[in-house]
């Protein structure tokens, strides 16, 4: 017998999270659920919980919240722009699967709303099938290996398990690879062209690169497949990672380093994009654009420039509907004889 409603699918967009407002005691809370998440700090947890607990959060949360209030505009930029993401993506979905029903909605690992909750409440409305679209191109086991283990420890409560898909990246996309490159001939335009530009990804901890993990070779894919579709030649991009967390050797070059070097020896113009990042956040807007704008001015620098990240540029919501899109009509072709 057929239920009385279409099965319903629902699209996530996750992306890494955010603290509720740009307080201490929020920051504390975000960064001890971040920070506690075995993922991303692999120490031995009894060790960790203790450097955690009586040296990072009592001294951390104050001076990251400062940082946030510096770019906060009524609330955090990746909740606000992942927000952008998903109306716009729902815009494109609309009616194009009837008679079923697809909902796009945000999602994070860390903070609100948290995935477990978006899903939980999902399933309580009748979604029966999930795609789960984590918006890190570039997987890590830091970054979209959590959402996996948020998925698999959600899945354990459940009795009755829904259909779900997961996206693990898409680091050389060729829409993926078009958006930025066209992002920076559209920054360029207006701007001009820099002696040098770099492509900033966010670090990881070297040893994680020594075990494993893919994400230093998928930021050197992308960043050349970039600098590849500018006719860039090899003197005029480097690649290099930025905010390091601790005294432990992270995957080399070092983004600030690396500006300092290009300050003291004459280097006059540079523009930085961040691809890793698929909204700009604290690491970008504060970090980037500011942070490090000053470490390069001081050294001897003299203009300096950072790309927006892709936001909700149109050309970005074709890429996450190029990802999304067909893995729901995968779903909606076994439901075709609902009706």
């Amino acid at each position: 017998m057929k239920p009385n409603k279409p099965p319903r699918i629902a699209v996530l967009l996750v992306n890494l999270g955010t603290p509720d407002e740009p307080t201490a005691p929020a920051v504390r809370r975000y960064l001890k659920q971040f920070l506690s998440d075995p993922r991303v700090i692999e120490i031995p947890q009894f060790l960790w919980a203790i450097i955690l607990n009586l040296f990072v959060l009592p001294s951390r949360p104050k001076r990251v919240a400062e940082a946030y209030a510096s770019v906060w505009e009524g609330d955090s930029p990746i909740r606000k722009i992942l927000g952008q993401q998903v109306e716009k993506l729902q815009s494109r979905l609309d009616g194009s699967m009837a008679p079923f029903e697809v909902s796009v909605h945000a999602a994070m690992t860390y903070g609100n709303p948290g995935l477990p909750d978006v899903m939980d409440q999902l399933r309580g409305e009748g979604v029966d099938h999930f795609v789960i679209l984590p918006l890190f191109p570039q997987y890590s086991a830091t970054s979209g290996g959590a959402v996996y283990d948020a998925l698999t420890k959600w899945s354990l409560k459940q009795r009755n398990l829904p259909n779900y898909t997961i996206v693990k990246d898409y680091f050389a996309h060729p829409l993926y690879i078009k958006a930025l490159a066209d992002s920076i001939r559209r920054f360029q335009a207006v701007h001009g062209k820099p002696e040098k530009l770099m492509f900033s990804f966010h670090g990881i901890p070297q040893p994680y690169a020594d075990k494993g993990d893919p994400y230093p070779k998928r930021c050197k894919c992308t960043a050349a497949q970039v600098a590849q579709e500018l006719g860039l030649n090899d003197d005029e991009w480097i690649i290099s990672f930025q905010s390091r967390f601790g005294k432990q050797e992270w995957v080399k070059p070092y983004t600030d380093v690396t500006l300092e070097e290009w300050g003291k020896a004459g280097v006059r113009s540079v523009q930085v994009v961040s691809p890793a990042f698929s909204a700009d956040c604290l690491e970008t807007l504060e970090e980037l654009a500011m942070e490090n704008r000053d470490n390069f001015i001081n050294a001897g620098g003299q203009e300096y420039h950072y790309i927006p990240a892709l936001n909700d540029d149109e050309a970005h919501i074709d890429l996450i509907e190029a990802l999304a899109k067909p893995l729901v009509a995968a779903w909606a072709v076994t439901l075709e004889g609902w009706d």
